[in-house]
């Protein structure tokens, strides 16, 4: 049973890696476009970072559940 919990964990932290990478994505865009304004520039690079941040939280919670749920 445990197995079966740590693989829809591994799925939902998959699933919300890939979001977060998107998120991440787009906000670098925000940030590099030179008609955006400096806030929104700004706030779009923070975003990315954080995002970013998620991201690499996500996957290696994702790598942990994978693991867990072959035992």
């Amino acid at each position: 049973m445990e197995s079966v919990k740590n693989a829809a964990n591994y799925v939902s932290d998959t699933v919300q890696g890939a979001t977060s990478g998107a998120s991440k994505e787009a906000n670098k865009q925000v940030a590099k476009d030179n008609d955006a304004s400096l806030g929104t520039r700004a706030s779009a690079a923070k975003d990315a970072v954080g995002d970013k941040v998620d991201e690499h939280s996500h996957d290696a919670s994702a790598s942990v559940n994978k693991e867990a749920a072959k035992h």
